[in-house]
Formats: C-alpha cells, structure tokens, sequence
C-alpha cells in the first residue's frame, strides 16, 4: 500500500552531527531500514530518541501550511493567530517554539530580532520541500540554545535519479488560495543539483474573532542546493534559501490594519574530506530576517547571524565511535536601527558503543563560552535495547538551556540582568513489533525548567520566573494493516505543563488524532484523519478554558499516469469553529484541488 500518513522513526541522536549546518542530507535505503546520513550513523532497530518524519505526500495531505501538518504528530500542538502567514507557534511535549530548533537546509532559520528566538511556522509553506524532521527531547549537548524543546530539522526537493528531473505542483482551493511550485534537478555519481521556485497567495479570513476583513498572506520562496564530489576524498557544496511576503493581520479588536513585510535569506557552504579512517567538515553558515511592521511599537526587526563549524569523525572500532568539533557563532539584532550582538563559541564531543548487539549507547558533551553569560556544560545520555526481537526499550537523560534573546535583553521592555534558563530532561519508551501487521510506541517524558524567563506585567519587562516549570506526560502511538488496501494509524498524547505550580496557556491535555488510509484502486488514495484537542486554558493574566474540538480531513489522490496525479483536500469536514488562541479565529470548511507532475 502506498502509505501517504505521517511516518514515525525512531532514532539514535547519536546519527545526527553536533552541528545540522555541516553536513550535507543524504539518505540510504538499507532493506527495510530507512537511515538519515549524517554524524555517527545509526540504523532503526538501535535507537534513543523519538524522531517523526513527514514527507512530501504528508506536506501535501496538509496543504500550503507545514504547521498543520506538523500538528497531528503524537507531543506537537499548534497555536496560531488566524491562518496562513499570521503568528504560529508549534509546541512539542508542551514547550513553545522558543524552545525548538529549525533548521532548513542546514541553515540555522530562528530570527536573532525576534522578541524571543524563535521561528513564525505560519510563513514556513510547503510548496519546496521535500521532508521534515522533527527529533523530540532536549538537544542542547548536540546543537546548544534553543533546542530544550527538539530540533525540526527541513529538507528541501532533491532529485532521486540520475540525469535531469524535477517537479511541478499546481493547487487552487478556499479562500481564493493558489500555489505554484517547480522544482528542477540533476544528479549523477559526482553531482547533485537542486533548485526550486514557489509562490502561495491567498485573500485568507479575519485572523480575530472580533471583526470580518480578510487578512491576506503572500509569499515567493526560492531554494537552491549544490554538490560535488572534486575527488574521491573531496566533497564540496553549498545551500541557499530566499523567501519575500507580506502578511495581513489583525493589530488588536479595534484595529484590523496590521501587516508585516518579511524577507528571509540564508547561505551556507560546506567541505567534507575523507582521510582514511577519519571524516571532516567544514562549514560556514550565514542568516538574514528582515520584518518590517509599519505600525508596531518597534517597526524595523533585523536579525542576522553568522556561523562556522568543524566536526571531525572517526570509527574506533567495530562497536564504537568518536565525534568531536567546535563552532563559532555571531548573533546581531537591529531594532528601528538600534544595534546588539553577542557570540558564542562551544567545543563538543559524542561517542557512540555498542558493546553487544541488542544494546547500543550514546553520550554527548557540550559546552558553550558565551560573550556576555558564564559557560555553560550540556550533557545527552542515550540508550536503545532490544529486550526481544519483537521490543526495544530506549531510554535517555539531557541537560539544556536557553540563553536570553537580544530583544528579551536590549529591547524597549528589558529589564533586571537576565541569566540563561537550564533544563534537565528524561523519557522512557518502549516499542512493540507485531510482525509487518502492527506497531505500538509508547514513551514517558518529563521536563523542568529553572530561571523562566516571560515577560513581567508588574514590571512592565522580562524577567525571571521564581520557582520551577515542568512539562511531563506520556505519548501513545501504533499503526495496524488491515490488508494490503487499508491500514490504520493513530496516536494520542497527554501533557501536564506547570510553572510554579500554574497551569502552562495553550498546552492542551488532551490530543487524540485517527486516521484510516485506504486504497480504493490501484490508482486511487483516500485518507480520513480525526483530531481531538481537550483542556486548554488560555488567556493574558487569568487563564480561562478554550473549549473542546475535534477538525475531521479527507484527502483523496488519483494517479492519471505514472508520474502525474491529481488531489483533493477537504479540510475541516464538519465545520468545526474553534480556537487554538484566545479571540483568534481557525479555518472553517476548506476544499483544496491540485495536480502535480514528476518529471
């Protein structure tokens, strides 16, 4: 069966590099193994950490928006003001997206202005990519601040035969919402080239409840990724990615007129030489986000940073493996032209042993000398056991932080000498095979937080929160072929976030999310997915409860040859109207129709 549901991985972080930005993506088919390339490669069966991967056909079945598909994973909840370009956060085991990591392309995309590092996944849009990768659990050891929550990690469209190819996606759908994407490629032993070109428009609906006007988003996003291979011990390539919008919204209940301008850019340029048992990477990375808000409080936001990295690898033996590497990175903010900045260099280290062959462990050390705070050590302990041949039990331990933005420090509502947040965090999971039929996960994970860091009402500044903040909770997930046509998948999580004993806003208890998959012909896909969202409480000051959902999908895809096939999305079956940010309006029923060309 063509399987076009989100599909979970679990894997090792031990395969990730300390450093996203240094290597290049490549991935392998080894049988019935799926394996990432990257840092200290690990296969399936040996594994740590949780790891959801979502891909083309997955982006699709969620529209232009990558934030909706994200959200039905098991621990991934959305919250976003209005639709499509407008303020979205996407939270993981109940931290917000000041506590992720993204990165496209290798290109860490957080912007340095903002008012706490983070990235909008309400302008990420789908139309050039390829996969995205989304590993769950503190990984400051591998990738330092910012990442207590995860790390999404995002690949744009590579070719995936030799010769010339490319794609080409036409959709038009509610909202007078329309997409053109057309990606073009060419690959063979020493080459890979990829470049792709998208632009999404729609007149959108009001992002507040309050009012009626619609809040418009546009937006014309371009990639490029090149390698090639100068000899057989020479690997040399480089990424780059551009995006140019403009989003509506919604300023406050008496003033619909908002709208911010947004340009993001990005290179990064890479060498990988092989010198016997030993690997290197060099890296040299560099980010721009330019919003322009005409009538914010503060108007003009720039963030730049610039980043380089080496990392080096070596096999130790047969059962262990060696990663060591330092960065350098450089973080400037401009607000209405007033200028701040702050580095930051780490040395890191990671091993990996498999001393039997149903055990593989992995370690992980960091520390990062930053300009203005005290270091600060980061450590990850991992690992996976297959306690039969039918179950693996994976375990690991982290410590993290978060140091304080330049807005959150320097901006108009700074305020008392901020000092980095630190987390510590555990899970436990266990996964049970029942031949090629079924499938069930489940994992416990609990999370704290020291030195919270929010903006303070009494002192009209940000401030350090007293007391601890805790995110625990338990994912459940499973999948069952029902036959070679029909197969289900399903998982639901709960999570209890407190600070100081106080509920966390917008982390819902309760996520449950269904989803039957049948193929109708052989050309012919459906899929139906229900999501139920229950017991959160939102608000400025005094939390009060949002009420309870459940948004119902179909998708259906009909394959005209071998390599064009036409879609159909509807979104929101039912009508639901709903709320995921207090006062701010969901999209009703949607219809999508779209055709898309391999070639």
């Amino acid at each position: 069966m063509k399987n076009t549901l989100t599909r979970t991985l679990l894997c090792s972080v031990a395969f990730l590099p300390s450093l996203a930005q240094a290597q290049s993506e490549t991935t392998f088919d080894l049988a019935p193994i799926l394996v990432y390339g990257g840092f200290l490669p690990t296969t399936l069966d040996a594994t740590g950490a949780t790891i959801e991967v979502v891909d083309s056909e997955d982006l699709k079945q969620g529209g232009a928006s990558v934030a909706d598909a994200l959200a039905v994973l098991p621990g991934v909840s959305l919250s976003a003001n209005g639709g499509l370009g407008t303020r979205s956060s996407i939270r993981v085991r109940g931290l917000d997206g000041t506590y992720l990591g993204v990165r496209i392309d290798g290109i860490e995309v957080t912007d340095p202005s903002s008012t706490q590092t983070s990235f909008n996944f309400g302008t990420l849009t789908s139309g050039t990519l390829d996969r995205v990768t989304l590993i769950k659990g503190t990984q400051s050891a591998l990738y330092g601040s910012d990442a207590i929550a995860g790390l999404i990690d995002v690949q744009t469209w590579r070719p995936t035969q030799d010769g010339a190819s490319g794609r080409a996606t036409l959709e038009y759908g509610s909202f007078n919402t329309r997409t053109a994407t057309s990606s073009v490629g060419f690959r063979d032993d020493r080459v890979e080239l990829a470049f792709s070109l998208s632009r999404v428009v729609t007149d959108g609906f009001s992002a507040r409840a309050s009012d009626t006007e619609d809040d418009g988003f546009e937006q014309s996003t371009a990639n490029l990724f090149a390698a090639y291979q100068l000899t057989d011990a020479v690997r040399v390539g480089v990424s780059g990615l551009w995006s140019d919008g403009t989003s509506d919204f919604d300023r406050s209940a008496s003033n619909s007129s908002g709208s911010t301008d947004e340009v993001r850019s990005g290179l990064r340029v890479f060498t990988e030489v092989t010198q016997g048992a030993w690997e290197h990477e060099f890296s040299l990375s560099a980010y721009r986000n330019d919003r322009f808000d005409a009538g914010g409080f503060t108007q003009e936001f720039i963030g730049d940073r610039l980043k380089a990295a080496y990392v080096g690898r070596v096999d130790l033996s047969t059962a262990s493996a060696l990663a060591f590497g330092i960065d350098w990175t450089e973080e400037r903010a401009s607000l209405d032209g007033t200028e701040f900045e702050a580095s930051n260099t780490a040395a890191f280290a990671e091993i990996k042993l498999s001393p039997r062959d149903d055990l593989e462990l992995s370690a992980n050390l960091r520390y990062d000398d930053f300009s203005d705070f005290e270091g600060q050590f980061s450590g990850r302990a991992a690992l996976a056991w297959d306690a039969t041949d039918a179950t693996t039990v994976r375990a690991s331990f982290g410590t993290g932080y978060r140091a304080p933005s330049l807005y959150e420090r320097f901006g108009p509502y700074s305020g008392p000498v901020l000092e980095p947040e630190t987390s510590r965090s555990f899970d436990l999971g266990v996964e049970h095979r029942m031949g090629d039929t079924a499938t069930l996960r489940a994992t416990a994970f609990y999370i704290e937080i020291d030195n919270l860091i929010e903006y303070s009402t009494a002192t009209s500044s940000y401030a350090q929160v007293p007391g601890t903040t805790v995110s625990k909770g338990l994912e459940l997930s499973g999948n069952y072929s029902f036959s070679d046509r029909l197969s289900f998948t399903g998982n639901y999580t709960y999570t209890l976030g407190e600070s100081d004993g106080a509920r966390l806003a917008r982390v819902p208890r309760h996520e449950l999310s269904l989803a039957a998959d049948f193929d109708v012909t052989d050309r012919l896909s459906t899929v139906l997915r229900a999501t139920h969202v229950a017991d959160v409480v939102d608000g400025f000051g005094t939390l009060t409860p949002l009420a309870d959902y459940t948004v119902v999908d179909l998708s259906a895809q009909y394959d005209l040859t071998d390599r064009t096939n036409a879609y159909v999305t509807l979104r929101n079956l039912t009508d639901e109207t709903y709320e995921t940010v207090r006062g701010y309006n969901t999209s009703g029923r949607a219809l999508y129709v779209g055709i898309q060309a391999d070639f």
